[in-house]
């Protein structure tokens, strides 16, 4: 049975702020968590990869082992890590407990997560991105998972959430960051939800509004090439774990 070094305090403050290296880390874990189950918890060289992957990630960065097992080691000490001891002897790996320290529902993690990952967005895009990991079914239910997190002081946006073309963000930026959305005026409530079943080219076809369709077509373009760029880069994580596994088996056999 595989241990868990938890490393965790009852008594440890309330976690409001996290550096930009604390939360891709975290957002990694969750992400890959929820995407990637049968990979999880993640070993080092995977939450690297994690981090540095191209897609889904704003900005892109290039950290080393070293860097993210530092990040792994402060975010132990905050309560939100913990180190997986296989009882097999090989690789310690990682999970996150986010769910240990706050009361977030899972629609709420994944959106966290994804604002961790890329920063601010729309709810269009947020909801679409988010999904991946948890069914978002609606911009209603997304708007409810939205409220909680701002009524809790965890979230921020730029204005009422039943606004077209608000920006939310999550609100653990350190005060040097300052990273504040502004505020936007308009009174223009947030037009009708294409249903997600709907592709690109027939929700064009049902609006009336030429301009708006066309703009809803490419940001629904956009996102799926971001889900198919995603969906690639766990392929490619996989090969490479599989490799490793036959590689080692080899040695085993000697091979």
């Amino acid at each position: 049975m595989d241990m868990v070094s938890t490393d965790t305090d009852d008594n440890l403050p309330p976690v409001r702020e996290l550096s930009r290296s604390q939360r891709r880390v975290l957002g990694v874990l969750i992400e890959k968590g929820m995407t990637t189950p049968d990979q999880y918890p993640l070993t080092l060289k995977a939450a690297t990869a994690g981090c540095n992957q191209k897609s889904n990630r704003e900005p892109v960065t290039n950290y080393s082992e070293d860097d993210v097992l530092r990040v792994l080691d402060e975010l132990r000490e905050m309560g939100l890590v913990a180190v997986v001891l296989p009882s097999t002897g090989r690789t310690e790996r990682y999970r996150h407990f986010v769910r240990k320290r706050f009361t977030f529902s899972e629609p709420q993690i994944a959106i966290l997560a994804e604002l961790w990952l890329r920063g601010r967005q729309q709810l269009g895009e947020l909801r679409s991105r988010a999904s991946r990991m948890v069914a978002i079914d609606s911009l209603d239910d997304l708007r409810q998972e939205l409220q909680g997190l701002l009524d809790a002081g965890y979230l921020q946006s730029s204005g009422s959430l039943d606004r077209r073309g608000i920006e939310v963000d999550h609100n653990f930026y350190r005060a040097t960051e300052g990273q504040k959305l502004e505020q936007t005026s308009g009174d223009e409530p947030e037009s009708p939800e294409v249903p997600s079943s709907a592709s690109p080219v027939s929700a064009a076809a049902s609006s009336s509004a030429g301009a708006g369709a066309t703009s809803g077509e490419l940001q629904q373009l956009r996102v799926r090439q971001e889900e198919l760029e995603f969906e690639v880069e766990q392929l490619r994580e996989q090969v490479a774990e599989l490799s490793t596994a036959v590689e080692a088996l080899k040695r085993e056999l000697g091979v």
